[in-house]
């Protein structure tokens, strides 16, 4: 667990354990050893469970010194996002009024961690019920990047992606309605798994608000240093959940697809952006992929649609009166001034239409990535911004002539995943330690462990990312 070479894969730790080279309370210890160095200045992670997390790994040592079988994820610390139940940790979403809603059950992608071996270690910070593009609330405060604290960490997943990102957990469990686990994702220098709609089951079924958006579009998923711990997770998590009408026992879509890549360059693309895909581009080409430009039918519409109904449906239930109380105070301004700008639906009928043109665009998109499956592209156009940017410009960005303005047309291609239902990995990607860059490799539906497969081609290709998958380099350590 030395910190001079960085730290370890899930895979790895729990193979150590397994062979007996090292203890699950060594592991522990190790994180919550750099938890106490970090935290107190980054803010990722809002609760530390060291004495239950001890607890933990002694009993994944008891059973080691049994000889009794042991889990895939045995003695591996993994962070759990504001959102997400823990039996005992409040799940606050972020918000100051629900600071001692403790759950009465673990959601099942919590149980189903902890079956594997895996070890809560804390909580992951996040912005009031996930509604910005960054990491900053009223009750815990902001999540600041490692990398360069005047940077934003993304959202909403900021702090579960930071605690990856400096050796603080070795998973992160998070969830992803319009980007939230690839922007922190990108914007750490880890990677990030967007699965397909109902492959693995909601954080928090019962506690979903009025909101047909929410329960059609958010995915919880995991983050990590490396891709194979996403694929690792995948497997843990993946699979119905009774208690979850929306999870699925979905085949992967991964046989006999042709190893073909469409780079997709948004309006908002930049040089630099440019520069990154062509990278990726040549990496995945090495690897063996064909790489083609191509345009995805219907971006811009699928993201209006993402970006209206979202509108629509939050103000219906983030409205104070449904809550019981106000939202803090980005978060507010956030709602206010972004929902103003997307010209939320009044109409029954206009809603209604756009959720039907929303299966005439995902009929486009499936008959696209037939011939092409994978889709390589930007997450958030134009570089890491700074903190707050979800909250400048407001009313831009909507389509044609503002389309090279605004947070949210940096993220046309991000929230057309979501829209779509489609998986998507974000993969650390381009050189340089100064701060991080990275690309998403967007797959077909159900197609979440062929996009896997082409962001292992990535990650192996490129030298450069070496250092961002060993967490922030020694110097900033």
């Amino acid at each position: 667990m030395s910190a001079a070479v960085g730290p370890p894969s899930a895979r790895a730790i729990a193979a150590l354990i397994r062979a007996g080279e090292v203890s699950a309370r060594e592991v522990v210890d190790a994180h919550l050893a750099r938890i106490a160095e970090r935290n107190p200045s980054l803010g990722a992670l809002t609760v530390v469970f060291a004495e239950r997390a001890r607890a933990a790994a002694a009993d994944v040592d008891r059973a080691a010194a049994a000889g009794e079988p042991l889990g895939v994820l045995a003695g591996v610390p993994f962070s759990v996002k504001e959102n997400i139940d823990l039996t005992w940790s409040a799940t606050t979403h972020g918000w100051g009024p629900a600071a001692d809603a403790v759950p009465a059950a673990d959601a099942t992608v919590v149980r189903r961690l902890r079956e594997a071996g895996g070890i809560p270690i804390g909580r992951g910070n996040m912005p009031d019920f996930g509604m910005r593009w960054d990491t900053d609330n009223d009750l815990f405060g902001r999540t600041l990047n490692p990398w360069d604290a005047t940077r934003t960490v993304g959202g909403s997943s900021g702090g579960d992606a930071v605690a990856v990102a400096t050796g603080m957990s070795t998973l992160g469990l998070g969830n992803d309605f319009g980007g939230s686990l690839r922007i922190p994702a990108f914007a750490t220098g880890v990677s990030g798994l967007k699965p397909s709609a109902g492959r693995v089951p909601r954080a928090a079924v019962g506690a979903d608000p009025v909101s047909l958006t929410l329960q059609q579009w958010s995915v919880t998923g995991p983050l990590a240093r490396r891709v194979d711990d996403l694929a690792l997770a995948l497997d843990v998590l993946s699979g119905p959940d009774p208690a979850d009408p929306v999870s699925l026992p979905l085949a992967d879509a991964s046989q006999d697809l042709p190893r073909r890549v469409a780079v997709v360059r948004p309006p908002t693309a930049s040089e630099a952006d440019e520069a990154v895909l062509a990278g990726a581009a040549r990496a995945l080409s090495g690897a063996g992929w064909e790489i083609v430009d191509a345009e995805p039918p219907h971006l811009e519409e699928a993201a209006v649609l993402w970006r209206r109904l979202a509108c629509t449906d939050m103000l219906l239930a983030l409205d104070p009166a449904v809550l019981g109380a106000e939202l803090g105070r980005s978060a507010a301004q956030f709602l206010r001034d972004s929902t103003a700008a997307a010209e939320p639906y009044v109409d029954a009928a206009d809603y209604a239409a756009a959720w039907a043109r929303r299966i005439v665009i995902a009929a486009a998109w499936r008959r696209f990535q037939i011939e092409t499956p994978i889709l390589l592209g930007p997450v958030l156009t134009g570089g890491l911004p700074a903190i707050d940017y979800d909250l400048a410009d407001p009313a831009a960005g909507r389509s044609g002539e503002d389309a090279a303005t605004g947070a949210w047309a940096r993220l046309w291609l991000t929230v057309t995943a979501n829209f779509l239902g489609l998986p998507a990995v974000a993969v650390p990607a381009g050189a340089g330690d100064a701060i991080p860059s990275g690309v998403q490799l967007i797959g077909p539906a159900h197609g979440d462990r062929f996009a896997l497969a082409a962001a292992r081609d990535l990650e192996r290709a490129q030298d450069e990312v070496a250092h961002w998958r060993e967490g922030i380099p020694n110097s900033r350590r």
